[in-house]
């Protein structure tokens, strides 16, 4: 059992190690516990043979939920868990569940000591600069130090269905009709990732003038009205798919654009997964952590000497126009979206 009871991007990118797993060894039986907000990105996977959905509140204390676990995890009698989150939950579950192999990082987030390790038998020394290794590379870290194995794995997302399929041709049909798709994801998960409104309005304006083109705008349903602002500073229509579609149906969405303008989500490694086209901007992250592995993308960040940065908005010295954002300009992001589309055209 694995287990990575974190946000959407991480769950895909720990879809990488396991890759490695499969890779050496064809005939292990992976299930992967995880939080039912990412459950259909590891479901229908594969390289996953089940998944244990595990939803909780951060503070919240639920005896019942976690001895509810503790018996499905041990009436499935694992071998071997490793945790790619190194959380306390999960820690105790496979603990009190009496896995008797558990393997954990000595780090994985951040720098910091923790006591959780103390419930791993196992514990895999990460010794290189988090801030400047891909994460994937340190979830693959884990796996190659404990097995003694070598190679690279790539993520690998949840296989696209006729089901999505058909979402998608429903949202398509709303779009003109266009030589080229262009989607935005235009929201991050916090306010120093996400690239300014009017910069996205620019970029957009700029494009529709030389390319035959149809833009719209992915992301979650608390995205939409966002969405909605950049929008109306943009001349001519642009669709809002916000909420209208699940994480699987990203993936067919993106297998079927031409190009993809993002700022650093999840939505971005999904994309990733896809092989798509793809602009990525980055604010207070850094891509030398999070660049989308993916051959076909170009990332922009302006390397602020005080990135990354774990601040709040209004904490950031240059607060209300943060430089790490303000500094990548629409000029950059345009020349960049020119470029693949003039190859395409080629």
């Amino acid at each position: 059992m694995v287990n990575a009871l974190v946000n959407l991007g991480d769950v895909v990118l720990t879809t990488s190690a396991l890759a490695l797993i499969k890779n050496h060894f064809p005939a292990s039986k992976i299930t992967m516990l995880v939080k039912g907000v990412v459950a259909d990105a590891v479901k229908n996977n594969p390289i996953i043979d089940d998944v244990i959905v595990f939803d909780y509140k951060s503070k919240e204390n639920s005896l019942l939920k976690m001895r509810t676990m503790i018996r499905e995890i041990k009436r499935r009698h694992f071998d071997l868990s490793i945790s790619f989150d190194r959380k306390l939950r999960p820690a105790i579950l496979t603990y009190l569940a009496g896995i008797p192999k558990r393997v954990g990082p000595s780090k994985v987030f951040d720098d910091n000591k923790s006591r959780v390790t103390w419930l791993y038998t196992d514990v895999v020394d990460i010794d290189h600069d988090l801030n400047k290794t891909l994460q994937a590379e340190t979830y693959q870290t884990i796996v190659r130090k404990f097995f003694d194995i070598e190679g690279h794995g790539k993520p690998v997302f949840a296989e696209v269905t006729s089901k999505n399929e058909t979402q998608v041709e429903e949202l398509f049909n709303r779009l003109p009709n266009a030589k080229f798709k262009i989607a935005l994801c235009v929201k991050g998960t916090f306010p120093l990732k996400t690239w300014p409104k009017e910069y996205f309005a620019e970029v957009i304006n700029s494009l529709s003038e030389s390319y035959d083109a149809a833009f719209f705008v992915v992301g979650a349903p608390n995205d939409r009205d966002y969405a909605n602002d950049v929008i109306k500073a943009v001349n001519l229509p642009v669709e809002n798919f916000c909420g209208e579609t699940t994480i699987v149906d990203l993936a067919a969405i993106f297998q079927r654009t031409d190009l993809l303008i993002t700022v650093d989500t999840g939505a971005t490694h999904i994309a990733a997964t896809t092989g798509v086209k793809m602009v990525t901007i980055y604010g207070c992250t850094s891509p030398d952590r999070w660049h989308p592995i993916n051959d076909n993308a170009l990332v922009f960040t302006s390397r602020e000497s005080c990135c990354p940065c774990s601040v709040k908005a209004e904490e950031c010295p240059s607060y209300p126009k943060p430089k790490c954002l303000y500094n990548v300009t629409p000029d950059m992001v345009i020349a960049a979206c020119r470029k693949i589309l003039d190859g395409a055209k080629g």
